[in-house]
């Protein structure tokens, strides 16, 4: 069923995207469809869910600054792939309370996943032991999402490499820090 999801989405984007049509492609009866899902933001929230099942992990190329890159990298192929499942999911996330919630579980799962970046630029000495791993990650890959789903310009072969060093630029000089309060 979900494969039957992704097909659809990638190939009529969200707004065309029927449960009729869910059904018919993975040769189930449209009933059986409307009973488990009623609306198509269950059928994406299910199946950002199942993405999260998944045993995904960043790279680890020795550095900090080759881990973010990589990153960025992987998220600009997915985010301008044809047709990109990423970038109709996002948009689902606009439209549909459910997929808002199964794309939020799944940035949290993601990030979650993604601070043994930073812990392991910590102990290569290359970052502040109380750098925020979370401010840092969205501060690397956000140039991504901004110029690539936000601006919609083409992509840059460029900006993976440039957004990474520009975050770990700012980490290394204590940018992502975490705030103590003193009394």
């Amino acid at each position: 069923m979900l494969d039957a999801v992704r097909a659809e989405l990638g190939e009529r984007g969200y707004d065309e995207l029927t449960l009729d049509a869910v059904a018919a492609r993975a040769g189930v009866h449209r009933a059986t469809v409307y009973r488990r899902w009623r609306e198509v933001g269950g059928l994406l929230a299910d199946l950002l869910e199942a993405t999260g099942d998944d045993d995904w992990q960043p790279q680890d190329t020795g550095s900090l600054q080759g881990d973010l890159a990589a990153l960025n990298h992987e998220n600009q192929a997915a985010l301008t792939e044809r047709p990109s499942i990423a970038a109709a999911l996002i948009a689902a996330s606009f439209r549909s309370a459910e997929a808002a919630r199964g794309l939020r579980r799944l940035w949290e799962d993601r990030y979650a996943r993604c601070e043994v970046i930073v812990s392991r630029a910590v102990r290569r000495g290359e970052l502040p032991p109380d750098t925020d791993a979370r401010r840092l990650l969205v501060a690397a890959t956000a140039p991504l999402y901004h110029h690539l789903v936000l601006l919609r310009t083409p992509p840059d072969p460029d900006l993976p490499d440039h957004a990474a060093r520009t975050a770990v630029l700012a980490a290394s000089a204590g940018a992502f820090a975490n705030s103590r309060v003193t009394g």
